[in-house]
């Protein structure tokens, strides 16, 4: 990735936010290409390319003779990436989950948050999709219905028994994913303007779904024992939050596990303020056993539990689910009729429950979480050999959280990597208080490259001599 792109970008972004935020109007006259070039620190060709890339789009408009001046086409109603309070220069939740998106096969990904293909069981899925090439017409033709396929939901309400809880057909909903499983619990349980507590750090996009409910984001520090039960009370006492999103097992970005004592301290405190919790259980596969769950201790009461297969099966076969009490699944289900029309994809939840229900899901399992102690291994090693050190060492999963040195900024490392093709996770995007600006989340599965070390040493060694 060239220098000048990255320039000419930035450019049209600060045009961009002067439209949206209407410092600049229909019929309003831009900064001249001189003065434009000067004030955002760039040649003056970079700023013609930007403008004429902007008039391509038909946010602006060039008048002979007199300069650019902004078109009649309004400006969105809603820019969610506008919503972050620092900006920092673009990097935000938005920036991490597009360059993980969008970046080609060349593109080194140590920010992304999934594993190489070559770690998933795509023979198992192969085996599936023929067998499902024979299933039944209605299962290739027709809409989900709206709970899900009951064979599905069967095997998931059978690894539930197992686990302790004791739950009905009927409070359990099949959904698209575990975002849209999210995304249907704010529908179903807040108003804009409510507030809503998350972990400081937290997964980055349940700050940017949150913030496109239009809801009041409030922070607890998250400890290697899960939340800091200190300021969880104070902020229960002080903020009176509605909702509490959360990962029990494997907490992403951290690594961390809840605690006995500290689940048990959640839920009293949680029944005494009258808060509802969800928790994500999406990388609760990737345990060596499992850990204290709040939805086990809470029997589905108080606590929602959420989860897909998108870490451990495919994330191009989405799925997810929501087991609550039953009155709520009666209200969330009608929310995805209305959202989506029925449950999801039925060719989506044969697959995955064909694959469950093989014995090849177990051992595939067994095998990842043996690779993945190996590579947490490695990966932290290869961090400390550059002065990078890891939060903790978590008992699975792929993610390390991990402080810089010399509480050195990991949004500036994070755009220095890019302009050498590697897309990095800084701190603060995990963090609503953004206090993480040393921290950064590598994926260890996605940090073997020599490049990606070379690179980090460079910057750490830059940091030092600043």
């Amino acid at each position: 990735m060239s220098s000048a792109p990255t320039r000419t970008s930035k450019v049209m972004t600060a045009i961009r936010a002067k439209v949206e935020n209407r410092s600049l109007t229909s019929g309003d006259r831009l900064p001249s290409i001189r003065s434009f070039a000067a004030t955002m620190g760039v040649a003056p060709s970079t700023v013609v390319e930007a403008y004429d890339r902007l008039a391509a789009e038909g946010l602006i408009r060039a008048r002979r003779g007199s300069g650019f001046y902004v078109t009649g086409t309004r400006a969105p109603p809603m820019m969610l990436a506008n919503a972050w309070p620092p900006r920092d220069s673009a990097v935000d939740p938005f920036w991490v989950s597009r360059q993980s998106l969008d970046a080609d096969p060349t593109v080194m990904k140590p920010g992304c948050g999934w594993l190489p293909a070559a770690y998933m069981p795509n023979d198992a899925l192969r085996r599936a999709l023929r067998s499902l090439a024979r299933a039944e017409d209605p299962v290739l033709s027709y809409y989900g219905s709206t709970r899900g396929s009951p064979v599905l939901r069967g095997l998931l309400l059978r690894r539930f028994a197992e686990e302790g809880i004791e739950a009905s057909p009927q409070q359990l909903l099949l959904t698209a994913s575990g975002t849209q499983a999210i995304d249907l619990i704010c529908r179903f349980l807040l108003k804009p303007g409510d507030t809503v507590l998350v972990d400081d750090p937290c997964y980055f996009n349940f700050r940017a779904l949150l913030r496109a409910h239009q809801v009041r984001l409030v922070g607890v520090p998250y400890t290697p024992a899960g939340s800091d039960l200190t300021a969880f009370h104070e902020v229960l006492t002080t903020e009176r939050p509605r909702l509490y999103i959360t990962n029990s097992a494997l907490h992403n970005p951290t690594g961390a596990t809840l605690s006995p004592q500290t689940a048990y301290k959640i839920l009293s405190l949680a029944a005494a303020h009258d808060l509802t919790i969800v928790e994500d259980d999406i990388y609760a596969d990737f345990e060596p056993e499992p850990s204290p769950r709040l939805a086990v201790l809470d029997g589905l009461d108080r606590v929602i539990r959420i989860g897909s297969f998108s870490k451990t099966l495919s994330a191009s076969i989405r799925c997810g689910y929501i087991a609550a009490r039953e009155d709520w699944i009666e209200g969330i289900a009608d929310l995805q009729v209305a959202t989506n029309f029925g449950g999801p994809s039925p060719v989506a939840a044969e697959l995955i429950a064909s694959v469950l229900a093989g014995g090849s899901y177990r051992k595939h399992m067994e095998e990842l979480r043996l690779r993945l102690v190996r590579a947490r291994r490695q990966a932290g090693t290869r961090l400390q050999s550059v002065g990078i050190q890891p939060w903790l060492m978590p008992r699975g999963g792929f993610h390390l959280w991990c402080q810089l040195p010399n509480d050195q900024d990991s949004a500036d490392l994070a755009r220095a990597a890019l302009a050498e093709n590697i897309v990095l996770a800084p701190g603060n995007v995990f963090s609503v208080s953004q206090s993480a600006s040393a921290f950064m989340r590598f994926n260890v599965v996605q940090s073997s490259d020599p490049r990606l070390f070379a690179v980090l040493r460079r910057a750490v060694r830059s940091g030092r001599a600043s």
